[in-house]
Parts: structure tokens; sequence; C-alpha cells
């Protein structure tokens, strides 16, 4: 069994910053693949970032290249995402997702075995 527990959500400016982590825990996840969807009202869920717990190569959609950053921390089992110069349009529910190695770098939430509950982030204009 496999727990993700998204925080750090919430409401800011545009041009500001928020700090996402996803807490794991239950059986191990280091040959695993963490990534972050999210979705907003209306729309799919969109992939935003991944890494790699086994080498820790990162991916990214194209939309959010040089404004967020993802990384890990394997001794606390935690996966962060980094929000800087935050736009309207990344106003969505957050998701952390574990998909298995061999999906390192997809893009589909399918490949995605395990989920939190998500978590809202909201920029205003």
């Amino acid at each position: 069994q496999v727990q993700l527990v998204e925080s750090g959500g919430g409401l800011v400016q545009a041009g500001g910053s928020l700090r996402l982590s996803c807490a794991t825990s239950g059986r191990s996840l280091s040959s695993y693949t963490m990534g972050w969807f999210r979705q907003a009202p209306g729309e799919e869920r969109e992939f935003v970032a991944a890494i790699s717990w086994t080498d820790g190569r990162t991916y990214y959609t194209d939309s959010v290249k040089g404004r967020f950053t993802i990384s890990s921390d394997n001794a606390k089992k935690t996966v962060l995402l980094q929000m800087n110069s935050l736009k309207p349009e990344d106003t969505a529910v957050y998701y952390c997702a574990a998909a298995p190695d061999y999906y390192s770098g997809s893009y589909y939430h399918g490949h995605y075995e395990f989920w939190g509950q998500g978590t809202q982030v909201t920029v205003s204009s």
C-alpha cells in the first residue's frame, strides 16, 4: 500500500511563488518515477513535471520550464515542486502521482499507479 499526501497549495498573486510537497509512505517507491499533474475545472488532467527516484532525471511540460523545479528528498521520501513566476493559467488542483520507473518521463496519467488527493493552487491576476 502506498499513500501520497500533497500540501503547500494556496492563493497567490501572479508573479508569486509556492512550494508543493508530496509526502510518501507505505511500501518503497525507490523504483518509481514521481510526477506532478494538474487539473483545472472543465479541463483534462495535465502533466506538469516528474522525477525518477532511480537516477534523478527530471521532466517538465513546456509551459512550466524555467519556472517550476521538481526535486526529491530521498531520506524524507518527499517530492517537492517549487513554483515561481506563477501565472493565472497555473490555477488548478495539483496532484502527486507515482509510476513504475519503466514509465520514467511519461506524460500520460494512465501510467501513474498511485495518486494523492490533490491540493488547490489559485493564482490571482
